[in-house]
């Protein structure tokens, strides 16, 4: 059973990220809109849609949701194609029906298939891809739009030669306000009284500095002065008319185009995908552990994909980029995702001028730091350390998000998991025992003997269904191989969620190398496994002795 949320529990920290995220995700929903072909104001409104609705229906407490990258080409071709915004627009009302019904269907339980080392990579492929495409930004070259994440350019480059072309475009300004918003971001993340500064946070500081420092230069003549197409660029209706006249409705007299059909199924399955797999990773990066039922999710994007479809804005997914600033700002809860999209309704409502005095170079600094946290070396030395069953996939998973797409890279991690585990594990098996709980008994689980990332689903839900107050004891004296997810799995039931619920869990039999450490006995503390090992080496050594005389 669901537990209540109480949205204005943390509302603190909540508010903090959520303007970290909205100044994140401003020049991302708009950039995102004119690479689509699409009206500017259209990314905008998914922006707010995502940040309201969807983070509203959503049980995800990191995730957040807009127009995303990865659709990009898929709208810009539709567009193309129809000749007009509305009847693409119809497409994305069509979309969100198919997601609802796919949530109800239970298609989001396929996300539990998703190996965690291949998410990693995933994240820290998309950690390099925004460094490499904000660095630009940051100099004060922006060829490129704000949102871009492909690896080979319009002009047949890639995104490592684009960056020496950059050095012929450095502008002198940009750099100025990049070094100073690193210094603000750096020391709100490193020095303990600007830490706790929760309600200020650094990448508002960073905005703040930034717009009174170019408007020092634009003030003084300076050279240095960042002009306007290096700045935020947002809509400005000048009335109320004109304000009315940028929402779209969809029209419905194009339904039975096939075209719109076929246009509506692309955007479903990869607007989707895209989200199961960004809220894989948001669970992962969750420091409480929470885990998001997919199903919601999905009939929450459809649902915001129909209204931002009504109002004449981009179909949305759950968002890599925006979600891991979320998190790193200290998100607590879904209002954080709330916040974002309120304040981008009121901002865009009321300041438009102002925000257009935002310097991209400011952005893309907060957006670098982002990336670094997703791709930083502790990770890969992570991987390496877990052998090449683990670093494998991540680093093939990594390289090919970079070079390709995310759904690509993904796939390309997944069937290299699924070839290491069916050639290191033909024989492998999966017994997985639950008893049924009545009050005052115990819960044993016992692992069978060979548990691979594909068990990861089965476990994940019998470990969530135990109640609160209750006590477990699982068995892996028997396994001789249990996967790195699961094992994670299990350590983060029995270090948080049990923690939490008051559950009692004991641990027996898990070997050293699986870095799990069993429960001792409460009478002398050694379990009986250990026994049962002293006596084997001994059974060993006296057979060795008796071979060697």
């Amino acid at each position: 059973m669901t537990k209540k949320i109480n949205l204005f529990a943390n509302l603190k920290s909540d508010f903090a990220s959520g303007l970290v995220v909205f100044l994140v995700a401003l020049p991302l929903c708009l950039g995102i809109a004119m690479a689509s072909g699409a009206p500017l104001f259209s990314g905008i409104i998914a922006g707010v849609i995502g940040g309201i609705v969807v983070g509203y229906l959503s049980q995800s407490h990191i995730s957040v949701s807009g127009p995303a990258a990865g659709l990009t080409a898929i709208i810009l071709t539709a567009i193309t194609d129809f000749g007009a915004f509305d009847v693409f627009l119809l497409s994305v009302f069509i979309a969100g029906i198919i997601q609802l019904a796919l949530g109800f269907l239970k298609a989001g339980s396929i996300s539990n298939y998703f190996p965690t080392n291949v998410i990693e990579g995933m994240l820290a492929g998309i950690g390099i891809i925004i460094i490499l495409k904000q660095i630009p930004h940051a100099v004060g070259y922006d060829a490129d739009f704000e949102g871009d994440q492909a690896f080979i350019q319009n002009d047949g480059s890639n995104s490592f030669s684009f960056l020496f072309d950059v050095l012929n475009h450095i502008h002198l300004g940009a750099v100025l306000v990049s070094v100073v918003s690193l210094i603000v971001l750096i020391s709100w993340d490193k020095v303990p009284f600007l830490k706790k500064l929760k309600l200020v946070p650094g990448a508002l500081v960073a905005v703040i500095l930034g717009v009174l420092l170019n408007e020092f230069f634009i003030a003084s003549g300076s050279s240095l002065a960042i002009a306007k197409e290096h700045l935020v660029s947002l809509p400005v209706p000048k009335s109320f008319d004109e304000f009315k006249s940028i929402l779209i409705m969809p029209n419905f007299a194009a339904v039975t185009n096939p075209q719109v059909w076929v246009v509506a199924v692309t955007i479903a399955i990869v607007a989707s995908i895209e989200t199961l797999l960004c809220i894989e990773a948001s669970d992962r990066m969750d420091v409480q552990k929470r885990y998001t039922n997919t199903n919601v999710e999905l009939r929450a994007q459809g649902i915001g994909n129909m209204v931002s479809s009504l109002l004449g804005g981009l179909p949305m997914t759950s968002v890599v980029v925006r979600s891991s600033a979320n998190n790193n700002a200290g998100a607590k809860s879904k209002m954080s995702a709330i916040i974002h999209g309120v304040l981008l309704l009121i901002s865009v409502l009321s300041i438009p001028a102002i925000l257009n005095k935002i310097p991209l170079a400011t952005l893309a600094t907060v957006l670098i730091l982002v990336g670094y946290k997703l791709a930083k070396p502790a990770t890969f030395m992570h991987f390496w350390e877990k052998g090449k069953y683990q670093f494998v996939p991540f680093i093939a998973t990594l390289v090919f998000v970079v070079a390709t797409d995310l759904l690509k890279g993904v796939a390309l991690g997944i069937i290299i998991s699924i070839i290491f585990v069916l050639r290191g594990n033909l024989k492998r098996a999966y017994n997985f025992k639950k008893e049924e709980y009545e009050d005052g008994d115990i819960i044993h689980i016992d692992l069978a003997q060979e548990v691979s990332f594909l068990n990861k689903a089965a476990i994940k839900q019998t470990l969530s269904e135990i109640p609160e107050n209750s006590r477990v004891i699982i068995n892996a004296h028997d396994t001789e191989y249990i996967a790195h997810d699961v094992l994670d799995l299990i350590r983060e039931f029995k270090e948080t969620r049990a923690i939490d619920e008051n559950i009692k869990v004991k641990l027996k039999g898990f070997k050293e190398a699986y870095e799990l450490e069993n429960t001792p006995d409460n009478n002398n503390h050694v379990t009986i496994e250990h026994y049962y090992d002293v006596a084997k080496r001994a059974l060993v050594k006296k057979e060795e002795v008796k071979e060697n005389f």
